[in-house]
């Protein structure tokens, strides 16, 4: 099969005005990027047929270093839908570059379920993290010169900052630094630190913020220090919320662009869900279900991380009501937390893919919890055999959820067929309930995590730093405990330990720091060793990316 970047070069795209009026938006509307991308103003947005279309979540099994595939099964699900008759939208994140340049070579989809033009999504695109990472950075430059300027000057100093930089590579280098070194004109000398891009709390802002607006009035709010009155001080203190607006007015515009069978998409924000909330943003998924019958959208990660944050948080804000979950799966996966060496996961082994399924079933009782109807997606590779699916399938069946095959890499929308029928169905008949929480707005912010931690994780209990059981404090003096939970850790387990495959039992989830995310507003819990900068592989995948003749290769 081709490589994923010759597939998507074969594919012949449609001008991105006719993709947009295709589906009932007006060619006035439409803002172009080039050809074959455009903004869409958000104040297109319809909240009677928000709430009338379908939203369908993609979550997964716990990901393993095999991958599980998850945003090609959303390109590919959406295209099945279309193969039936049905009128569907797909709305995913933006990729980031640390990743495309380190472990993932690319994150548009794969195979011939894919959105295009994949060379611009997985680069640069619209220039939205880009205003992101430009924006943080303002924010941090205008706050290291008020305070250069008022340097001894009462009531103009801060006794604590906690606003880092932020840069869209995976850099360990600069996790933790030291600015305004040398002459006394390069500044403060100040210990501080950067976090990759989609850690920002700007990028958590713009995929939550209703309008321009909104994004302002949150901007103003983030918290960036604390005076030596032990009161908060915020960006409006640096009265610059409309400066930081300007650079990212075009940014909160969703991005259109479509697949490889031309199917509407909209790819628009980028947090990660380990370390931040891991969803799209609200308006891009609330124009998508205003111009779509079936809108399709995935979280990050597994459903632990992910999909819980997409109803905890994204869902509770945005008043969204999913009518089903999609958890998906390989057989690689599920042997992986069946104990099976990662390089004998392609080989038929029944035991350890039994073994695997406690994994599953935790994933499919926590999206249960929240009230979701639920439909496994097994994401098909050329070594699976007949007898290892007619496995699955049956234990799904006394799980009392749906199946489908998905083969969408290989054989684009036909290959999803399956999978969309099961899917409409199951929306027909057995529709998800109303959307049930994890815990209640009112409660304190410690219990929010316990519930977490307790009922999504199945820890034993919580362990609060000295560090934390402080910043509860400053919680409680901002008088924020209503905001929603949002925990950083690994992906890799439902623990803190990213080595504890499976399902995780007889822990203790550690929580070492918490920070407070104001103008985003939620609260973000740091687990265990998770890191908000990432680092390198020993062989990046920029290393396979050239350009020959023009042409970019090594991206996929």
């Amino acid at each position: 099969m081709k490589p994923d970047i010759e597939i998507a070069r074969s594919i012949e795209l449609v001008r991105i005005k006719k993709i947009a009026t295709e589906i009932g938006i007006p060619e006035s509307e439409v803002h172009n990027f080039g050809r074959y991308m455009a903004k869409i103003p958000v104040d297109i947005i319809n909240e009677h047929k928000v709430q009338k279309n379908n939203l369908i979540l993609v979550t997964a099994i716990t990901p393993t270093k095999a991958g599980i595939g998850k945003t090609t099964v959303s390109i590919g699900l959406a295209l099945g839908l279309e193969k039936i008759g049905k009128r569907a939208i797909v709305a995913l994140r933006e990729p980031s570059l640390g990743p495309c340049f380190g472990m993932k070579g690319g994150a548009a989809g794969g195979g011939y379920a894919q959105v295009l033009p994949m060379e611009n999504i997985n680069l640069h695109f619209t220039g939205d993290f880009h205003a992101v990472t430009s924006a943080h950075n303002m924010i941090t430059a205008l706050l290291d010169n008020y305070l250069y300027q008022n340097q001894g000057v009462c009531g103009k100093t801060l006794k604590e900052i906690v606003w880092k930089r932020v840069l869209d590579v995976n850099d360990r280098s600069l996790r933790e630094i030291v600015t305004g070194l040398g002459a006394r004109t390069n500044g403060i000398t100040t210990e501080t630190g950067f976090d990759i891009t989609p850690a920002s709390e700007i990028m958590a802002i713009l995929c939550l913020s209703n309008d321009l607006d909104d994004l302002k009035r949150r901007i103003g709010e983030i918290l960036l220090g604390i005076d030596y009155e032990n009161k908060p001080f915020k960006v409006k203190d640096l009265q610059i919320e409309g400066a930081i607006a300007v650079l990212l007015k075009d940014a909160i515009n969703p991005n259109l662009v479509q697949t490889t069978e031309n199917t509407a998409a909209f790819v628009h924000g980028g947090p990660f869900a380990n370390i931040a909330h891991g969803c799209n943003s609200i308006v891009a998924t609330k124009i998508a279900l205003t111009f779509g019958e079936y809108v399709v959208t995935e979280a990050g990660f597994a459903a632990d991380l992910g999909a819980e944050k997409f109803f905890n948080i994204k869902c509770r804000k945005a008043g969204l009501q999913p009518r089903l979950t999609v958890i998906v799966v390989t057989s690689q996966g599920l042997k992986m937390h069946g104990d099976v060496p990662i390089e004998e996961i392609k080989k038929p082994n029944k035991e350890g893919l039994i073994k695997g399924f406690e994994n599953l079933d935790k994933h499919i009782e926590n999206v249960k919890k929240f009230g979701q109807s639920v439909v496994v997606a097994f994401n098909k590779h050329a070594f699976d055999t007949d007898e290892e699916i007619a496995l699955i399938r049956a234990h799904c069946a006394q799980q009392g959820v749906g199946f489908a095959v998905n083969t969408a890499f290989s054989e684009g929308g036909y290959g999803a067929v399956e999978l969309a029928k099961v899917v409409v169905e199951t929306i027909e008949n057995k529709p998800s309930s109303s959307l049930l929480y994890t815990y209640n707005d009112n409660d304190c912010t410690k219990t929010k995590i316990e519930k977490i931690a307790l009922n999504i994780y199945g820890a034993d209990g919580v362990q609060f730093s000295d560090k934390a059981e402080r910043m509860f404090k400053l919680v409680s003096q901002m008088g924020i405990d209503h905001f929603p939970v949002c925990i950083a850790k690994t992906q890799y387990s439902f623990s803190a330990d990213p080595k504890q495959y499976g399902v995780a039992k007889g822990f203790k989830l550690k929580i070492n720091d918490i920070v407070i995310n104001n103008g985003a507003e939620f609260i973000v819990a740091i687990a265990g060793e998770i890191m908000r900068m990432p680092g390198l592989p020993k062989v990046p995948q920029a290393m396979h990316m050239d350009v020959v003749n023009g042409v970019i290769e090594g991206l996929s």
